[in-house]
């Protein structure tokens, strides 16, 4: 029997969600190892052991598996862990992913209908947004401009070549590193928080194709980035720059969180538009990283909430019927419906449901987040949606309107207890649930089980290709309803 610190090699027979891989050995043993594909032959280390739980750390993939057909995307896999599944075929992703969600949510979702999972409209080149750090991928090594490697603190690793990216934004950072190695620029320095280059944070556009560039530095050194700005300015860029900026984060923490900016070129926002919709974004909007992806995920929502066709959405759709529901249409009587839109960020739900509701009521616990769906309300000329920032359950309270219909789009953790029963109180028929963590889902439908709620029909967006992540969209309707 393996005990810890022990090194063994094994098969991963199969993959749970969501990025668990399981190996039994001859012994017996149920080993997880994290990062791993179904049918690699691994070596890994046992770091936790506990009555029948028995973790291993991955150390090395020793054969590939039968589902990688084809080769790497990029020049840094495996070493960055970002993107797992880029040697699988698109098509197999989307099948495992299913796969997975739908073995974990088996015993809440009462063999309702599964809608499908809809494919992300570009598998590649989809983030709208990157966070690149600075550092070296080894110690005293020469400076980098990337991402992290897999399971290391301090390693980072050029993605020039990453694929998640439009080129645009991997041209920058390969023009910034250049720039920054040619003048002798040194690191931010995380361990004793010493030092200069910190993170190059970059936006796009995917309706206008605008840049917004942000160079992050502490302010321990005064050099002049204008150069800079002008040999971004001079690349062969597909799009065009909304702004470049130098700013500063003296913050200790490993994560943007710029104090001021300078601007060197441009202004700090562009438009983007979803569903008919324009937002105004900032380097720093919250906003869905996968543009196009969110118009789907969006479309979706809509259609459950309206009760409308699932026709030609979902390929796969069972029988693709129409939803057996009444909507938001048929929960208020001779009125316009009183909608709530809880954990809503920057309001993109409450603004596309705002036609067929009379109220909308969206809360969200991020400041800023409120005030830019309030701004992007104003700027489609939405006049029946207000905003509230703060805790739920604490906001709730302050909501004369009850709710006729409730969406429901938490935090990866779900739903807070005490705001999970203040939600179930207010008895609507109807809830749509939008998870980007299937677990934590799971969790709060069995709480919503136990007071009558039950699936009626659900699917899945891929919003990150090669990747592990996965949107679960689930509507809800009370028993007897």
């Amino acid at each position: 029997m393996l005990k810890r610190k022990d090194i063994a090699e094994g098969v991963i027979e199969r993959v749970d969600y969501p990025n668990r891989g399981r190996i039994h050995t001859e012994e017996g043993q149920k080993i997880t190892v994290k990062n791993a594909l179904q049918g690699q032959k691994v070596r890994f280390r046992i770091f936790k052991k506990h009555q029948d739980r028995v973790e291993g750390h991955l150390l090395e993939v020793l054969e590939k598996s039968p589902l990688e057909t084809r080769e790497p995307l990029c020049g840094i896999f495996p070493q960055c862990g970002g993107c797992l599944s880029q040697t699988i075929p698109y098509e197999t992703q989307l099948r495992l992913k299913a796969d997975q969600v739908q073995r974990l949510l088996g015993e809440v979702t009462d063999g309702a209908p599964f809608d499908g999972i809809l494919p992300s409209p570009t598998e590649l080149a989809y983030r709208n947004k990157m966070e690149f750090s600075f550092g070296d991928d080894r110690p005293g090594g020469p400076l980098t401009l990337g991402l992290h490697r897999r399971n290391t603190t301090y390693d980072v690793l050029t993605a020039d070549t990453c694929r998640l990216v439009h080129p645009d934004m991997t041209k920058i950072l390969r023009a910034t590193l250049d720039y920054c190695t040619e003048n002798s620029l040194p690191k931010y320095n995380k361990r004793d928080h010493v030092g200069f280059l910190r993170f190059l944070l970059l936006r796009r556009s995917a309706t206008t194709g605008e840049l917004l560039v942000y160079l992050v530095t502490s302010s321990q050194d005064p050099h002049d980035f204008a150069p800079w700005a002008e040999k971004l300015k001079a690349l062969p860029l597909e799009g065009t720059y909304a702004g470049i900026f130098h700013a500063y984060d003296d913050n200790k923490a490993d994560a943007v969180k710029v104090d001021s900016a300078k601007c060197l070129f441009g202004r700090d926002w562009f438009y983007e538009e979803l569903l008919g919709l324009k937002f105004k974004v900032t380097a720093f909007s919250f906003f869905q990283t996968n543009t196009k992806g969110a118009e789907l995920l969006y479309d979706a929502v809509r259609r459950y909430v309206t009760g409308g066709s699932v026709q030609g959405l979902f390929a796969s759709s069972a029988e693709n019927e129409t939803l057996p529901t009444a909507g938001i249409a048929g929960s208020a009587a001779g009125r316009r419906p009183v909608l709530y839109d809880l954990y809503s960020g920057t309001g993109t739900i409450a603004q596309v449901l705002s036609p067929v509701a009379g109220n909308v009521y969206g809360i969200e616990l991020i400041p800023e987040a409120v005030e830019a769906a309030r701004e992007n309300a104003a700027l489609n000329g939405i006049e029946n949606c207000t905003f509230l920032a703060g805790d739920v359950f604490e906001k709730l309270a302050e909501i004369e309107e009850r709710p006729d219909y409730i969406i429901l789009d938490p935090p990866r953790e779900g739903i807070l207890p005490k705001s999970l029963a203040k939600i179930i109180s207010y008895g609507v028929n109807e809830m749509v649930y939008i998870s980007c963590k299937a677990s934590s889902f799971k969790s709060d439908m069995a709480v919503l089980r136990e007071n009558g709620f039950r699936v009626r029909r659900w699917c899945l967006v891929d919003m990150f290709p090669e990747t592990q992540h996965i949107e679960t969209i689930v509507l809800l309707q009370k028993l007897n309803s």
